[in-house]
């Protein structure tokens, strides 16, 4: 049995770590922190957990093997390096940090100090994407040539628990917008599907239509296009946005020399295989989560089993970092309006 603490017991808490770590029997919610007492100690009354006065009690608590870090992005790095260094694995939620030297850091103490470093990118645990690279490695669409890979909602104003107050909007503690929310996911997912890391990156990465209360744009970014060269060769295109007013767009495309794969495309089969005259091969395996359809992510199940048959997780710091040095290349690309070698700016 893994004994577990919470720290920050904000949305994603409440909809995925909570009630995944409770499914999982060798899980135990043993302790939570939240800056909001009143918050922290309504979750550990319906888990039966202990509420600490400080995230750092939490973390010298002997008792707790591993913690969650669901806090606001710019805390990350600070209390993933205190929990590593507390002798605690570490699994931190997305984006891994709001800079390349903090990611370096939360890296370099995971491996000093010998306790697994977990990134909460769940894209990569659904049912139908792991079976879409199986598929994938089998040859099933041939070799890939280029893909298209677009996540989009309303925005997190409309899912936050404080949709008056949402820090995802505040550049001081959100440090960016859709591009690390968002396109940190798809960014994970393409790598992962490709089986090769982004190589260079051309992006707009934009504010078009968010506003705060005064009528001004919102401090960080709501809209992200990127174009993708993989090491591999593969190009394809990441689009993600929070101005999707419409049904949430959670697809992705994949274009090889014997067919294409849709994923998450149709409404009823989660992977359609479309070979040439008309051929298609239909998999209904299950529905991509959206914000108001909350489903097992797969993480947490991932990270226990880590925990308990002590396997290095496969979304570790290393390779949470290779995906956020993508996000900061099309941030980069952006700003400067050129093309990005990531390896060159990043190594």
């Amino acid at each position: 049995m893994i004994r577990v603490g919470v720290i920050g017991c904000g949305k994603i808490a409440q909809v995925r770590h909570f009630p995944e770590y409770e499914r999982n029997p060798n899980a135990e919610i043993y302790g939570v922190f939240d800056i909001d007492r009143e918050r922290a100690c309504k979750m550990a009354g319906k888990y039966s957990a202990k509420v600490y006065d400080s995230y750092e009690e939490l973390l010298g608590d002997k008792n707790i093997e591993a913690v969650s870090i669901c806090t606001a992005n710019f805390s990350h790095c600070q209390i993933t390096i205190e929990a590593l260094k507390a002798g605690k694995h570490v699994l931190c939620e997305k984006p891994m940090a709001i800079s390349y030297e903090e990611c370096r850091k939360m890296v370099e103490t995971a491996k000093e100090t010998g306790k697994f470093l977990m990134v909460g990118h769940n894209q990569r645990f659904t049912d139908t994407h792991r079976e879409a690279r199986k598929l994938i490695l089998e040859g099933e669409i041939g070799r890939i040539i280029s893909f298209k890979s677009s996540f989009g909602h309303s925005g997190p104003e409309n899912w936050a628990i404080d949709n008056k107050n949402v820090w995802f909007f505040d550049k001081r503690t959100a440090a960016f917008g859709a591009m690390a929310d968002l396109g940190i996911h798809k960014t994970d997912l393409v790598q992962f599907l490709t089986g090769s890391k982004v190589e260079e990156v051309v992006s707009v990465v934009s504010t078009l239509d968010k506003k705060n209360p005064d009528g001004s744009l919102i401090g960080v970014d709501d809209n992200a296009f990127c174009i993708y060269k993989m090491e591999n060769g593969v190009v394809g295109t990441v689009t993600v946005s929070w101005t999707l007013y419409g049904e949430e767009d959670n697809c992705t495309i994949l274009y090889g020399t014997d067919g294409c794969m849709k994923i998450y495309h149709d409404p009823q089969y989660s992977i359609v295989v479309e070979k040439g005259h008309g051929r298609r091969i239909l998999y209904e395996i299950d529905k991509i989560q959206t914000n108001e359809n909350q489903s097992n992510s797969g993480v947490i199940d991932e990270w226990i089993y880590c925990l308990e048959t002590n396997t290095p997780p496969k979304v570790d710091g290393e390779e949470a970092f290779s995906a956020m040095k993508a996000v900061f290349a099309a941030l980069l690309s952006s700003k400067e309006g050129r093309n990005i070698k990531v390896r060159e700016i990043y190594p």
